[in-house]
């Protein structure tokens, strides 16, 4: 819990003392390999931090492949943001690829302690606005450059993904085949 007590004190908006009150409405649970947080086609109406492990997030394309669109490291929120907001049946679903554990909040108590701490509001706002910007970088550098490119560019800025991530995930996360990935990563071997 010490990780979401930093986390809630990002950008200093929340006080001490309603950091503490905020931990009290979170939920301890562990996931398993496999195990979801949220399914596809459920509404969102919980927020998760990543205190340790990692979490897939991926959807199915129009031919029924799973398709990775990104991870969710320690020290981060997840959410379905469209399905929460919306509050329609989401079209992603977030999984553990190692045994995890996360903090949940329901809806409807964010809402209750946005009216006690109306600083709450505002640190959910900056912290979904970091959250995007992150998404844009993360995801940037999937749309240029060849595998290869991609791979090592993975490899620098998500080291401790790389050690821990089945590389099935990895391929689909970089829009390649897991073939693609083994043949690179034997080639990076041999240099």
């Amino acid at each position: 819990m010490e990780k979401l007590r930093a986390a809630l004190g990002f950008n200093g908006i929340l006080s001490g003392d309603s950091i503490d009150y905020v931990l009290t409405s979170y939920q301890r649970r562990e996931l398993k390999v496999g195990d979801h947080f949220h399914e596809m086609h459920k509404i969102a109406n919980e927020i998760a931090f990543v205190e340790k492990g990692v979490l897939r997030v991926y959807a199915i394309d129009p031919e029924g492949n799973e398709v990775i669109k990104y991870f969710v490291r320690e020290n981060q929120f997840a959410v379905d943001l469209d399905s929460y907001y919306s509050v329609t049946p989401g079209k992603d679903a977030f999984q553990a690829v190692v045994d995890s554990e996360i903090y949940t909040i329901h809806k409807q108590v964010i809402a209750r302690l946005c009216e006690e701490i109306p600083n709450l509001y505002i640190f959910l706002k900056s912290i979904t606005e970091a959250q995007l910007l992150n998404k844009i970088k993360d995801n940037d550098f999937l749309n240029f450059g060849t595998s290869k490119t991609k791979y090592l560019e993975f490899v620098k800025r998500y080291p401790e993904l790389v050690q821990r991530v089945p590389q099935q995930y990895i391929a689909s996360y970089l829009k390649i085949t897991p073939q693609s990935l083994s043949r690179i990563r034997r080639e990076l071997m041999e240099k």
